[in-house]
């Protein structure tokens, strides 16, 4: 993969990361249509905060972000943003899955996992993140669908 870095006013960037999060005690609840709006609400706010959706999936019980952003960006800033904002979100579209997980108003853990991704590794990320197993994904969104 090429590197294409981006001037900004001060220099130039080419800085990607990888963030990983997980549901409140590794729960499996996550069915395919919470992780495609999931995606949905990450490419949202990734533009708002003015850096680069690449690619977002999951697995039942964790999400995998992919993104570029500018040097200036408070990571840990925009972290909290996105897990408060996705949590808020999921829980009131998906009350009927998380209500019967979670008695209290919470979906993510505390903790995550951010790495620096260079170009070469980006093409392999890219390609992991799209090719998530699906096989306990379904059986999730099985289990949850036969409920309601």
């Amino acid at each position: 993969m090429k590197r294409n870095y981006i001037p900004r006013s001060r220099g130039v960037s080419s800085l990607h990361g990888h963030l990983v999060i997980t549901t409140k005690y590794r729960k499996s609840l996550m069915t395919g249509p919470m992780i495609e709006r999931l995606t949905e609400i990450m490419r949202d706010l990734c533009e708002k905060w003015q850096c680069e959706f690449i690619e977002g999936n999951g697995e039942p019980n964790h999400y995998h972000l992919l993104f570029r952003y500018f040097p200036q960006m408070q990571l840990p800033k925009f972290i909290a943003n996105i897990k408060s904002v996705s949590s808020r979100r999921i829980r009131s579209e998906f009350p009927e899955i998380v209500d019967n997980v979670y008695w209290k108003d919470v979906f993510w853990n505390e903790g995550y996992s951010i790495d620096a991704v260079g170009s070469v590794k980006l093409e392999v990320l890219v390609q992991y993140v799209k090719t998530q197993p699906t096989e306990l994904l379904d059986k999730v969104t099985a289990l949850h669908q036969a409920e309601f």
